[in-house]
């Protein structure tokens, strides 16, 4: 079997990317998909008129004028597509009647965290520095002027030097670890709520790097027209996709991946074999686990993951037109502890969509409650189907209930209530336990690379979000495009590619 020929695992954004890069340098590709749909994790669906979005809050990479926006040209992304940035982040509501607000504008966002909280100044000002240090790290985009991209270069060359030991700082602390130095209660539960606590502190910095640059806009239509247009970019390249063709085995000859077969028994072959599809799938179901060492069974049996997550979306005949348009949504405390799913509850996360009329009928609005969960609770529940249904409709009316403590009146406008968990996920896009985005960046694990092969197996390769700590659709992008390079490398022919 000819080495120009690439199967590939998952049609989610990393294996959507790595089938682009792949037709555009002459290999033929066919993508696998277990789903009647792309995108995997980027997706939306639809109940009742109303669209609830699973995926997008803000993308990196929106700016025409940053690096990474040239990757969403060529992969279909950015053609077409309205880009808004909000001016808020986020908004925390806090018992004693103040409402910490994390505005995209750094300076804005630094006055009112000192005007909040005075005592905290050391800490706010640690901050907005980390975060003003990012913006010096934009680079120019690929097509921009020569002696522009050198000087970039130099640029980018000396902030390493000269911050180096700085930046290694915030890497090492968790957001945990620097919450923790607030004196005011509000800031440090702020920070801690908004943020994934074990994240390393840099790269809330960074991301209000990419808010306050306007280069983490939101997608107007959200989540699955982004995996459409990929899809048609991949398509319109000559790729295959193939839908509802789960992948049971990589087949595997004289220590060489050769094809895949799927559950229904067909086998398909192919020079080489890409698993854009979960890690632990992969490496322990399909392939049995048989070329997996201690290196890599490590982050599986030690590393956090994405913790897994009841979805409410919420379908509002209410336009929330006098509520302020934030990126990741309003935090608020509940009256008192309530059970929601396998945990009591005290704060209640609220997204509400009102930046996207396309989401919505007319006049309408849906909204987003997330809340972390166990997959272990919600497999054992599983087990009785009845149960685990009950549960669901116990969660929805709970949280409907529980907005009419915000929003008086709120839960007679709900028109439509969906509860996805953790197993939901897992059923659409074969996650192990459910997870939204695979490893967390830690500071334990920020330096470590994961390996885009396997030892002792050739012709094989990974992409996306098990091999590269932290997730996110950038990421899922620029590493489909990565092994590609990598594959035109070991066959020595030039990378190219090209924007419609």
């Amino acid at each position: 079997m000819s080495n120009n020929s690439i199967i590939i695992i998952g049609a989610g954004f990393a294996g959507l990317s790595a089938g682009i890069y792949a037709q555009m340098n002459g290999y033929r590709s066919e993508i696998f998909e277990l789903h009647n749909q792309p995108g995997g994790l980027c997706t939306s669906w639809k109940r009742r008129g109303y669209t609830i979005d699973g995926c997008i809050h803000w993308l990196v990479g929106s700016s025409p004028k940053s690096s990474m926006h040239r990757f969403w040209k060529e992969v279909g992304v950015a053609q077409g597509r309205e880009f808004i940035d909000l001016d808020e982040f986020g908004r925390l509501e806090g018992r004693d009647g103040r409402t910490l607000i994390l505005y995209s504008n750094i300076d804005r966002l630094e006055q009112h965290l000192l005007e909040l909280s005075p005592q905290d100044a050391p800490v706010i000002e640690e901050f907005i520095q980390g975060a003003r240090l990012g913006l010096r790290f934009e680079q120019p985009p690929e097509d921009a002027p020569l002696f522009h991209r050198l000087w970039g270069a130099v640029k980018l060359g000396w902030l390493l030097v000269s911050q180096g030991r700085n930046m290694q700082k915030w890497m090492k602390t968790s957001m945990q670890e620097f919450a923790n130095r607030f004196q005011d209660p509000l800031l440090r539960e702020a920070f801690l709520e908004m943020w994934v606590p074990e994240f390393g502190a840099f790269f809330m910095m960074f991301t209000f790097s990419y808010l306050h640059n306007k280069n983490a806009g939101y997608p107007i239509g959200g989540s699955l027209p982004m995996s459409r247009a990929m899809e048609k970019r991949y398509l319109g390249l000559g790729g295959q996709i193939h839908y509802e063709s789960r992948v049971e085995k990589i087949l595997v000859e004289n220590d060489r991946a050769v094809g895949i077969r799927l559950v229904d028994g067909s086998e398909h072959r192919a020079g080489r074999v890409i698993s854009a599809a979960d890690g632990h799938a992969t490496i322990f179901d399909m392939l049995e686990g048989r070329y997996a060492d201690e290196k890599t069974k490590t982050p599986y049996e030690k590393w956090p993951i994405f913790q897994p997550l009841i979805f409410v979306g919420l379908g509002v005949n209410r336009s929330f037109e006098d509520t302020p348009k934030t990126v990741s949504g309003t935090v608020f405390h509940l009256k008192e502890p309530t059970e929601i799913g396998d945990s009591v509850r005290e704060l209640l996360p609220v997204h509400i969509f009102n930046q996207d009329p396309t989401l919505a009928p007319s006049g309408k609005t849906s909204l987003v409650v997330m809340l972390n969960s166990r997959y272990d609770y919600w497999k054992e529940l599983a087990a009785d189907p009845a149960a685990y249904q009950e549960k669901k409709d116990q969660i929805a009316r709970t949280v409907v209930s529980l907005l009419d403590q915000r929003w008086p009146g709120i839960s007679n406008q709900v028109e439509m209530v969906d509860v996805a968990t953790p197993l939901t996920f897992e059923r659409y896009t074969g996650n192990w336990q459910g997870s939204v985005e695979g490893w967390l960046m830690t500071p334990q694990n920020a330096m470590q690379r994961i390996s885009k092969t396997l030892p002792g197996l050739k012709n094989f390769y990974m992409c996306g979000q098990w091999v590269e700590p932290g997730g996110g659709l950038p990421t899922a992008v620029m590493s489909g495009r990565a092994l590609l390079q990598r594959i035109c490398k070991e066959d020595k022919i030039r990378f190219n590619t090209t924007i419609p």
